[in-house]
């Protein structure tokens, strides 16, 4: 890759990792009382579908793309798997420091590697077992199990990361058969009637600040996936892929800044052992790509 080709690469992969820690605080706010009443988390993950499905449909409008017979129950599989995944994880982020909930999370890659076997018949080398265990590892210094600091609300970010597992594995099925636009506008459709018809149930009138935060991590969400694809068509998957880890660097400084929650040495060592997984993974796919693609 050419030097300036690296660089704005690098620069757009950031901007995305900062888009998406933005979603995970601004669900923190909306579940915990800086914004008003705290919110329901399926009520916050129904504004990040809902507006997220808005801008879609604006943009569908606008392009007019070609639409192929859709998958529907592949989609109506991933919407479920990745409503529920995100209503987790903003659970998590309401209750525990946000950068903890985000690396915790950050386990959907590698339970979808394990996953893999029985559902893709994929084959697992011993560099990928590898970077299971390590990353495994990372993950239990950050739930802390038999500690003092044990905290239970990081078993929902665990949940989240199985839930979005199985929305990655669902993800590879539709991406050999529908176009990128298709697959978004189904995914948030879905998710905005699954998370709509829950949010009903347990829905709070929202104060002015706390309809802008909705409508924003619908729209940063959206923006954050947009940035990504833009990077993996210009950059190799390999390098672009460890990059999107720098949303942990962004949730603990947004955390830092916003909340005043200060990384404990346990929490920046979990996270920093994840992320090692998270690199063999990528370093282990770019030795198994054939050459030039």
């Amino acid at each position: 890759m050419e030097t300036r080709k690296i660089a704005l690469t690098v620069l757009v992969m950031l901007a995305a990792s900062a888009l998406i820690a933005g979603t995970s605080l601004l669900a923190k706010a909306l579940g915990t009382s800086a914004l008003g009443p705290a919110l329901n988390p399926f009520q916050i993950t129904f504004g990040r579908y809902a507006f997220a499905l808005m801008a879609l449909l604006m943009a569908t409008a606008i392009m007019r793309p070609r639409f192929t017979k859709p998958a529907l129950w592949l989609h109506f599989g991933r919407a479920s798997a990745g409503s529920f995944g995100v209503t987790c994880m903003f659970a998590a982020s309401a209750l525990i420091p946000l950068a903890d909930a985000t690396a915790i999370s950050m386990l959907n890659p590698i339970i979808a590697m394990v996953l893999a076997i029985p559902l893709l018949k994929e084959t697992v080398g011993p560099r990928r077992w590898l970077a299971a265990a390590i990353s495994i590892i990372g993950a239990l210094l950050l739930i802390r199990p038999g500690f003092s600091s044990f905290q239970p609300a990081s078993l929902i970010a665990l949940l989240a990361a199985f839930i979005l597992a199985f929305e990655i594995i669902i993800v590879k099925l539709l991406s050999g058969r529908e176009g990128i636009l298709q697959i978004l506008l189904f995914s948030n459709g879905f998710g905005t009637l699954f998370t709509g018809s829950i949010a009903l149930f347990v829905w709070t009138s929202p104060t002015p600040q706390q309809w802008l935060a909705l409508v924003g991590i619908g729209l940063l969400m959206l923006s954050a996936q947009s940035l990504f694809l833009f990077a993996i068509r210009r950059g190799d998957a390999s390098f672009v892929a460890p990059l999107f880890y720098a949303t942990l660097i962004f949730a603990a400084f947004y955390d830092l800044v916003i909340f005043s929650v200060i990384p404990s040495a346990l929490s920046l060592t979990g996270a920093g052992i994840i992320i090692l997984g998270a690199l063999i993974i990528a370093w282990s796919e770019k030795r198994r790509a054939p050459k030039g693609l």
